[in-house]
């Protein structure tokens, strides 16, 4: 127990060190340093209040309270790239990290700005397939496969990458629809590559039926595959990506809670190991663990495997549950909590002065293909 203690901290403190000399890099005007909370909140209400409906301020679950008061809409990644389609607002103001942002500006029109409050608000899994390895690869498996893969990608990658998905016939999933994304496929071709998440893969083929033992990894940073079987049994390639938050729930947090308390509900993001989500009594898309909390009996008791401002939030909104994180020691989203009230207010009186700043675009060969990726989601979801 102490010893996974001293993993996790070294773990946590490891991630704010890197955010601190990143921020050490990039700093707002001295004068947002200095407003009061108070202050910056004031300003923020009065700038919505100034724009009306040309502004539009969507918030992904995973942001702090600070920010998510200003949402005008609260969601996951592709449900709030949705509803930013059929809104009608000039400037749209992405609470959330890059790759919800040019989603953002693929779905919407020529007219609409997506602006990014940070543009260091990155994701560490899209981060880890970017298009030159995803081609290199690619080359690989039609060496060794032919033409018997079908490319699947998680909505957690950047454009580029749903670009290239679209343009081999390929499709998005998302983390509530991706068995069913995974059926189609298999309707396709005799084989599949996920990526860039390797978990929810797994996870998702498994409880389809297809063991463990005809799933490769694929290695980007080697272009190599981590298999021992006969390559012919492959079903699914894995891209070797991760979640840099559901990664750091382990078995251990889940069995030292079952010994503290028996009665627990153990509910997890397909994002985690599959060892974590085996060990579980739920797994789920964000949406599907607020839900099922929510529509939990009165007194149950939950440890949530997920990022900590929803689990907090989780536990605000369900006074009447006994709710805990599945590690304490879980720091939030780093990435996703670069967009803060200061930065947000930043952007906003930079709107406010008639200039538009970290403007997200999508260059128009690059959305061709991506939107296609995403239609060809949307029509089976």
């Amino acid at each position: 127990m102490l010893k996974q203690v001293q993993h996790d901290l070294f773990s946590n403190i490891m991630d704010v060190l890197d955010l601190l000399e990143i921020e050490s890099e990039v700093s707002l005007p001295k004068r947002y340093s200095e407003l009061s909370e108070q202050e910056m909140i004031a300003r923020v209400h009065e700038i919505k209040a100034k724009f009306g409906k040309r502004l539009f301020i969507p918030g992904h679950h995973y942001q702090k309270d600070e920010v998510i008061q200003f949402a005008d809409a609260r969601g996951d990644s592709l449900q709030l790239a949705q509803i930013c389609a059929k809104m009608d607002a000039e400037y749209i103001t992405f609470c959330g990290v890059h790759f919800m942002a040019e989603t953002a500006d693929m779905l919407t029109g020529p007219d609409q700005k997506v602006i990014l409050p940070d543009l260091r608000a990155g994701c560490s899994m899209a981060d880890m397939a970017d298009i030159d390895q995803t081609e290199k690869g690619w080359i690989k498996m039609q060496e060794i496969w032919g033409d018997t893969i079908l490319p699947l990608t998680y909505v957690n990658s950047s454009a580029a990458i749903k670009g290239f998905v679209g343009k081999h016939g390929g499709a998005c999933v998302t983390s509530g629809n991706v068995r069913k994304m995974l059926e189609w496929a298999f309707t396709q071709k005799e084989r599949l590559l996920f990526l860039p998440d390797q978990h929810l893969g797994r996870n998702t083929a498994f409880d389809m039926g297809i063991p463990l033992e005809q799933m490769a990894v694929y290695a980007p940073l080697t272009n190599s595959f981590e298999y021992e079987g006969n390559f012919e049994d492959v079903k699914v390639i894995l891209w070797k990506g991760h979640c840099s938050v559901h990664e750091k729930f382990n078995v251990q947090h889940i069995e030292n809670l079952r010994k503290r308390n028996p009665e627990v509900n153990i509910i997890v993001h397909p994002e985690c190991t599959f060892e974590v989500v085996q060990a579980s009594d739920y797994s789920g898309s964000t949406n599907f663990i607020i839900k099922t909390i929510e529509a939990a009996a009165p007194g149950t008791k939950w440890a949530v495997g997920t990022e900590m401002n929803l689990v907090n939030r989780i536990i605000d909104e369900n006074p009447d549950k006994e709710i805990e994180s599945l590690n304490p020691f879980m720091c939030p989203c780093l990435t996703m909590n670069r967009i803060d009230l200061p930065h947000l207010l930043w952007s906003l009186e930079k709107l406010e002065a008639g200039e538009v700043v970290n403007q997200i675009t999508v260059p128009e060969e690059v959305t061709k293909y991506a939107v296609l990726s995403l239609e060809r989601m949307l029509e089976r979801s």
